[in-house]
């Protein structure tokens, strides 16, 4: 792939934009719920893209995002830190200040950042750092200067996001499991669907999580970990079937450990553009009575991210 230029905010060839006309979901929200991972990019004019960005997204500003909250029926944002902004995170912290108090987000760090501008970040509503390990968005960062950063942003009580594919975990379990906060894996460590539930690689992310009770996950994304994409199920349009039994699996099991989140707006997607109404009816697929669907969208991330 070849690097953007710095001062060129035309989108990556080949990416899709999001979808603008979302379906009205026909699963009701519960009252709380948090939409737990979402993004905002740009505007590249008025928030420019970080020069060492791997690819260049659409622009998706907090307006539209917050319309999207209010049209899914989602009562807050959790806003993650895109990697087309590396660590410049002020299109994130003025989001979190438009949201007055419905949005709470994770940012990127580098390991000069000063503790004033950390607690300028938390009075924001930033709650965690990110650190990304998928090697074809990020270029590799020494695990001394992460590890460096955990423990300094551990006295705010922050957390880690870790986005990782599910290969790499073998070689990144030393490193996650001696961070010294609570961990937040997203998209369930991108694990290949096409393999049995059963096999060898998903058993080891659940022992990851069943060892390390500090360890929360992400059940969201099912359009990136689809192979079979939103066929029809059952009269649902939107299934995503094959990855309905790895994400049930995590829900039932860690049942106040785990978050859900749309991903708009969706950046680097090539094959097919989701409609953020279906990706909510994936939810009772992954949590099937309420009191797992309170969990997932209301109790856990309103415990993770505002309690603080």
């Amino acid at each position: 792939m070849t690097k953007p230029t710095t001062g060129d905010f035309t989108k990556t060839p080949g990416w899709l934009d999001w979808y603008t006309g979302p379906s009205k979901p026909r699963f009701k929200l519960p009252a709380g719920a948090v939409d737990a991972h979402c993004h905002v990019f740009g505007p590249g004019a008025l928030f420019p893209y970080a020069p060492e960005r791997k690819y260049t997204p659409c622009d998706a500003s907090k307006e539209q995002l917050f319309a999207l909250r209010d049209h899914l029926g989602f009562d807050k944002n959790v806003i993650v830190q895109a990697t087309c902004h590396g660590a410049d995170n002020r299109a994130l912290v003025d989001a979190l200040i438009a949201a007055k108090g419905k949005a709470r987000g994770v940012a990127t760090v580098k390991r000069g950042v000063t503790d004033a501008e950390i607690q300028a970040m938390h009075d924001a509503g930033v709650r965690g750092v990110r650190f990304n390990f998928v090697k074809r968005l990020v270029d590799f960062t020494p695990k001394d200067e992460l590890m460096e950063i955990a423990s300094r942003i551990a006295k705010w009580g922050w957390h880690v996001v870790i986005y990782f594919e599910a290969v790499d975990l073998p070689e990144l379990w030393d490193f996650f499991t001696a961070l010294p906060t609570t961990i937040v894996v997203d998209h369930m460590g991108r694990p290949d669907v096409s393999l049995p539930v059963s096999g060898p690689q998903f058993a080891l992310f659940q022992k990851f999580m069943r060892e390390h009770h500090n360890v929360w996950s992400k059940v969201s994304c099912p359009e990136r970990l689809s192979v079979t994409g939103p066929k029809a199920l059952n009269g649902e349009q939107n299934a995503y079937a094959d990855v309905i039994p790895f994400a049930k699996a995590i829900v039932e099991e860690f049942p106040n450990r785990v978050l859900w989140g749309t991903d708009w707006p969706h950046p680097n997607l090539k094959d097919h553009m989701p409609d953020d109404g279906l990706l909510v009816d994936f939810i009772p697929h992954i949590a099937s009575t309420p009191e797992l669907q309170y969990q997932l969208l209301v109790d856990n991330p309103n415990r993770l991210y505002w309690n603080s």
